[in-house]
């Protein structure tokens, strides 16, 4: 990490700032937590990044050991970036980023980019752990042209980023209103009476999946 900025503290928070903390990098984890992607897609779905910029992030946290590269096995010229496990224990922290930076959305920002895609971490950092429920579900989002899940075993959560068989609940509508609706900017009512939010499934499911998301 020669030559990078350096806050100078004995301190976790500053350390992990050391890494982290220039613009863009968190941006870049956030892409990476959705799955593996080449240099391409990367600077496709974060534009404005420019391409000298991004690579100048992506070598320093591959110097951090937070993120790792590899062939494409089609593409002899591409390098396929995804994180290391060191890069995964962000997960926790980035969602919670994302579930404070929620409330600080407002109408004017939906002029910025969106993607579908984000509506799988969306999802997850929305989890509110004691609404749980105590059966066995799963329920299906269909944003945009994106398929996720969440299953419900056992009072534990797991998501998965695609469509499974047979779900107890299906939730389709498109990525903005996705993230309005999560940002409290528009009711889960407001969006279902406008047809903006359709959804199959029994009224008790469609209750308890709104309570683990904290939506009612």
């Amino acid at each position: 990490m020669a030559g990078k900025r350096d806050y100078g503290q004995f301190c976790g928070l500053a350390a992990a700032m050391n890494v982290l903390g220039e613009r863009w990098t968190i941006l870049i984890i956030r892409e990476l937590l959705i799955g593996p992607a080449r240099f391409n897609e990367l600077a496709e779905n974060l534009p404005g990044i420019g391409p000298n910029l991004l690579t100048e992030r992506l070598r320093s946290l591959l110097e951090a050991e937070v993120i790792e590269q590899s062939q494409v096995a089609w593409d002899g010229r591409a390098k396929l970036y995804q994180l290391t496990e060191r890069g995964r224990e962000l997960r926790e922290p980035v969602l919670a980023l994302a579930h404070w930076g929620m409330s600080l959305l407002d109408e004017e920002d939906r002029n910025g980019a969106v993607r579908a895609e984000w509506g799988f971490l969306a999802v997850q950092s929305m989890i509110e752990k004691a609404e749980i429920p105590d059966v066995d579900e799963t329920y299906q989002f269909e944003v945009g042209d994106e398929q996720f899940s969440i299953e419900v075993r056992g009072g534990s959560v797991n998501f998965h980023r695609d469509g499974v068989e047979n779900p107890d609940l299906i939730l389709e509508c498109d990525a903005d209103t996705f993230v309005r609706v999560g940002a409290r900017l528009l009711t889960p009512f407001e969006a279902i009476a406008t047809g903006a939010v359709r959804i199959k499934g029994e009224p008790e499911r469609i209750h308890r999946c709104s309570r683990m998301l904290g939506l009612t």
